[in-house]
């Protein structure tokens, strides 16, 4: 039986959404910028290029990361599944009553969501991604189900009664270890290797976005130069110039294939 302190701790961490709140909020605001900073080279070029993008732009250098490293994407959508369901059961949206309604409800609330991010990823990294991204979002969002099933973790004010939340209902031996395994799972995942993944992608010297190679015209002069893309306008490109190290108008522009910028910082 949890010490009466420590379930109001539980409780407390999932109605803030855990760690996974604290770790998505600091991927979220350091990621992209150590990204653009590496890649152009940091200092006066990172402001440049930021404020050439425009803050309503500066959301893209994260969804750039995410859609060009599946691994990534995979990993944080399976903890954005499980810190939103962990908030949610929380706050009581998980039934804990007996009953073929209530039944129906605990399994919808703990599929719908794992569908969705493995329809997400299947689409722009194919069926084995999505597959796996589903499958693990669905075991991680199961263990939470057990754990206020069982009234190891309650809503939050919620106060008294039995332990057994659901009416003394007791899942096998073998549910009650993987829900405490996946415990551990979530925590790895949230605390160590959504980070790891997020710098390794941040620092592997690939654009957040396309490259195109673009006609800059400086006074009289026309140059061909490679810019990655941080904007559309008219006809044209607004780009952070990789030939002068500068913010740059080009037109007549045309996609390039590779990515990299440069060499990835472990190199």
């Amino acid at each position: 039986m949890a010490h009466p302190d420590e379930e109001a701790e539980e409780r407390s961490a999932d109605s803030k959404g855990g760690p996974g709140h604290t770790v998505l909020l600091a991927v979220a605001f350091a990621v992209p910028v150590t990204k653009v900073a590496y890649t152009v080279g940091g200092g006066a070029a990172a402001r440049d290029v930021f404020v050439g993008m425009e803050p309503a732009n500066w959301p893209d250098v994260l969804i750039g990361m995410v859609l060009t490293d599946p691994l990534l994407a995979s990993v944080l959508a399976v903890v954005v599944s499980r810190v939103v369901f962990a908030l949610f059961a929380a706050r009581g949206a998980v039934p804990v009553g007996g009953g073929v309604v209530r039944a129906f409800q605990r399994v919808a609330l703990t599929v719908v969501n794992p569908v969705a991010m493995a329809v997400l990823v299947t689409c722009f990294f194919g069926p084995w991604w999505g597959l796996g991204t589903g499958l693990a979002a669905y075991a991680l969002r199961k263990g939470v189900v057990v754990e206020y099933r069982t009234g190891r973790r309650r809503p939050h004010g919620h106060r008294g009664g039995s332990h057994q939340g659901d009416g003394g209902f007791r899942p096998p031996r073998g549910l009650r270890r993987a829900a405490a395994l996946e415990q551990w799972a979530a925590l790895v995942l949230t605390v160590f290797a959504l980070p790891v993944l997020a710098f390794v992608a941040a620092l592997d010297g690939q654009a957040w976005t396309s490259i195109v190679r673009c006609e800059v015209t400086e006074a009289t002069r026309t140059e061909s130069n490679r810019l990655i893309e941080l904007g559309r306008k008219g006809n044209g490109v607004v780009g952070w110039n990789l030939d002068t190290e500068e913010i740059s108008n080009g037109t007549g522009c045309t996609g390039e294939e590779s990515l990299y910028v440069r060499e990835p910082w472990w190199r």
